[in-house]
């Protein structure tokens, strides 16, 4: 059984045809052919999520850890709009999502009917492209024109690389009819040729790297990559190439440089041009550290390339001039056959600042009291190994920064945009696809913010929530300008008493607290056992002013 509305029927066929398995759909009646199909097509596996803000960022988190193109669906109107913070996301993280809306049909829009907005493109400022499937399809001509833009919107989430792409579909009524019959959609390959930088780039390149004595590798969030990984670790023992990577880089290496914001607050003006690259090499999505954007801002390089398969410009740094459209690894694949690396100390540079700010860290974390910082560093060795960490906006990724990569970990973060929602959703959606623990650590507004996360049926018990309450806006506290405001507790930090506990109960979701480092500690083994049904939440209670003095002496220390 399908919806007897052809081009529906036919998305549904051509997408499993695709190799394609999952979509999450939130309920409503202008979707309802949508849901019919996709919910009675042979190999699809459709969730319902009735939050579409939740239910998007559900299926980015799903997507995020398959690596293949999960598809949305809604009805028509604001529902829309509510996928609108998800796509941004994705768009930005690179992460593939099919959207699929349902509207009015065209004679509808604009004439005061019930649950109607202007839908077509509207995501066109986030999304790689925009599609709109006809409305009338019985004739044979339509019905090709709808199969192209199947096929050429669903090819194009992955190629060239990840990303959403919309498909607005109108429907009118009546929208419940159902047949026997099914669709035998054509399927083609609609993606483009793209090609890499040609050989004379290469070589230019290549020459220009040869005659750098100071080279600065920095990376962006990515997920693991094991041969990229061992590429830089061997360039990163060469004395000219230092390599910057952080938390959500998931590269791990004793020569990499990943504690980005240790190293940096002590640079002073007078040393600046011995940090400073002559050439700097980016890769990756976007990089956390505002220190490392304003210094590299202010003391830029000679040369600035941008490694991306797609071809992006991404001119971070405000001083790019080559875009490398490949893969990273086949890149410093490439530039490792340079046999020798010019006498320089600028890996030393580097690394001996990275060990003096470490040693200073270790000691400082033994004489703070109780508080966010002392918190993350009992997490971050707590913490069972192989977990997925996802990381929330905005302190506690920034808190990540500080104790440098983990190995047992791979971290998440929903870096693209950096927004405050959806930050549990993704994580409930990573964690249904996976085997693994999946944790998130989120400050109690991103938690509040995202709380219909839990009004969510296809919740699993390897998804462990655990939020930091400092009653408010945590990082405004440490922020020049908010931090001295009058307008602070109100405007900036959103101070509040509010508390988990209740949310967790009323979604039935295990709840466990903290108040001190001893509770923490004790508190975690419990949490951690396997011996839920459901997933368990963590509140551990925080104080504001504490936390923020002792960060900011964190940083007088270092220097």
């Amino acid at each position: 059984m399908t919806s007897d509305k052809k081009s529906v029927s036919l998305l549904a066929d051509i997408f499993v045809k695709k190799g394609l398995s999952d979509i999450v759909i939130s309920p409503g009646s202008r979707n309802a052919p949508l849901n019919i199909s996709f919910a009675n097509q042979p190999g699809v596996r459709a969730l319902s999520v009735v939050d579409e803000r939740s239910a998007a960022f559900f299926a980015l988190g799903m997507a995020q850890q398959t690596g293949k193109t999960v598809a949305i669906a809604c009805t028509s109107g604001s529902a829309v709009l509510n996928y609108a913070p998800a796509i941004a996301e994705a768009y930005y993280q690179k992460i593939p999502l099919l959207v699929l809306t349902a509207d009015r049909p065209p004679e509808l829009i604009d004439m005061g009917d019930g649950q109607t907005i202007r839908q077509k493109e509207v995501y066109r400022n986030y999304v790689k492209e925009s599609f709109e499937l006809l409305c009338e399809e019985d004739d044979q001509a339509g019905m090709m024109m709808n199969e192209d833009t199947i096929n050429r919107a669903i090819d194009l989430t992955m190629y060239p690389e990840p990303g959403p792409v919309h498909i607005n579909i109108p429907l009118r009524e009546p929208l419940y009819g159902t047949t026997e019959e099914q669709p035998d959609g054509k399927v083609f390959d609609a993606r483009m040729t793209i090609y890499g930088p040609d050989k004379l780039l290469l070589e230019e390149l290549v020459a220009t790297w040869k005659k750098s004595e100071k080279i600065l590798l920095i990376a962006g969030q990515m997920l693991p990559d094991l041969q990229l990984n061992k590429y830089l670790s061997e360039l990163a023992g060469r004395e000219n190439v230092a390599v910057l990577t952080e938390t959500t880089s998931n590269l791990n290496s004793e020569r990499f440089a990943d504690c980005i914001d240790n190293i940096i607050s002590t640079i002073g003006e007078e040393e600046a041009d011995t940090f400073q690259p002559e050439l700097l090499v980016t890769f990756g999505g976007q990089v956390v550290s505002k220190m490392l954007k304003k210094f590299l801002r202010q003391h830029r390089p000679v040369n600035h390339w941008h490694i991306s398969p797609s071809g992006e410009k991404m001119d971070t740094y405000f001083s790019l001039n080559e875009i490398v459209a490949m893969q990273p690894a086949e890149f410093f694949r490439i530039v490792m056959g340079i046999s020798d690396a010019r006498s320089s100390g600028y890996a030393s540079t580097w690394s001996s600042r990275k060990k003096q700010v470490e040693e200073k860290r270790d000691a400082y974390l033994k004489t703070i009291p109780y508080s966010d910082l002392q918190v993350f560093d009992v997490l971050l060795n707590e913490i069972p190994d192989d977990t997925l960490l996802h990381l929330g906006n905005s302190t506690p990724v920034r808190y990540s920064q500080l104790f440098g990569s983990k190995p047992k970990f791979v971290y998440h973060s929903n870096r693209g945009v950096s927004g405050i929602d959806g930050q549990v959703s993704t994580a409930a959606g990573a964690a249904f696809v996976s085997d693994k623990i999946n944790t998130i650590i989120t400050g109690d507004l991103g938690f509040l913010y995202d709380s219909n996360a839990l009004m969510n049926h296809n919740l699993t018990p390897n998804l462990k929530i655990i939020v930091i309450n400092n009653g408010g806006g945590g990082i405004f506290r440490f922020i020049p300008g908010p931090d001295t405001s009058p307008q602070l507790e109100t405007f900036f930090e959103a101070r509040h008493n509010w508390r988990a506990k209740k949310i967790a109960e009323a979604f039935d979701v295990a709840y466990f607290k903290a108040e001190t480092l001893q509770e923490l500690k004790n508190v975690l083994p419990a949490f951690y056992k396997n011996n839920f049904s459901r997933p368990a939440l963590l509140e551990i209670f925080t104080p504001a002013e504490t936390n923020a003095k002792v960060l900011k002496e964190y940083f007088k220390v270092l220097k």
